[in-house]
């Protein structure tokens, strides 16, 4: 398994760690500060330095097939690190801050947008929800005031635990209708943003929604009979 450093610190920009295993294009460490895709997050990117200098491309990081398995993706043609080898991995910082900044502006629409979640896709452009929803109840202009107004209240965010059990007590926390919260673990972590939201989710996200900062809505599109997709971009660097 590989021990994910961004969950407890989705700060953390580096650290060292030893590798354990490689595959065609890939490898896994002990450790790791790179999220992998999941949740619509979009896996991280950035570099990995090898003991002798020699600096490699990390173009995307996935889960493995092992539980809690951490995959670095390498750019085509990389060579492997050795496995037992001490690297150093290097997010590609301002891509990561970007997606937590999208991430978490993505809870603050679903307060907004009031309806079952249908799917969700964060990259380093745009992020967007596809709601189960009456499309006449959906306006552009209410959606982002009311989004920048709830980011502007510049609430800090809160990371809470709990059991499987006390999230069967309360399904109303889940509001994503096609991923269900990962289980087995025993605990389920949630994203709190006092006042306004709490769901389960695994992802990486801003400490304080105000370092999101304005958002604008790019569109709202149909994906179906009652399937609206509302689309979002940061408006500052």
């Amino acid at each position: 398994m590989t021990q994910a450093l961004f969950r407890d610190d989705a700060y953390l920009q580096r650290c060292q760690s030893l590798v354990t295993a490689c595959g065609d294009d890939w490898f896994s460490t002990e450790q790791t500060v790179f999220y992998p895709m999941g949740g619509g997050q979009a896996g991280d990117q950035g570099e990995v330095k090898l003991a002798d200098d020699l600096t490699l491309r990390i173009i995307d990081t996935r889960k493995g097939e092992a539980a809690n398995e951490i995959r670095h993706r390498l750019a085509p043609d990389s060579p492997l690190p050795e496995v037992g080898a001490t690297v150093e991995l290097i997010l590609d910082w301002p891509r990561r801050y970007t997606l937590m900044r999208l991430h978490t502006a993505l809870h603050v629409l679903s307060c907004v947008v009031v309806a079952p979640v249908t799917g969700g896709n964060i990259s380093e452009h745009s992020g967007r929800l596809d709601f189960d929803i009456d499309p006449s109840l959906l306006d552009a202009a209410h959606i982002e005031a009311e989004t920048n107004r709830l980011i502007a209240s510049a609430v800090n965010t809160e990371t809470v635990w709990i059991s499987d059990e006390e999230l069967d007590a309360q399904p109303e926390l889940v509001k994503t209708m096609s991923v269900a919260p990962p289980r087995g673990a025993g605990r389920i972590r949630l994203l709190r943003i006092p006042g306004i939201d709490l769901q389960p989710c695994g992802g990486t996200h801003v400490a304080n929604i105000g370092e999101i900062g304005p958002i604008k809505v790019l569109k709202i599109s149909n994906q179906g009979k009652r399937n609206k997709r509302v689309e979002i971009a940061l408006t500052q660097p």
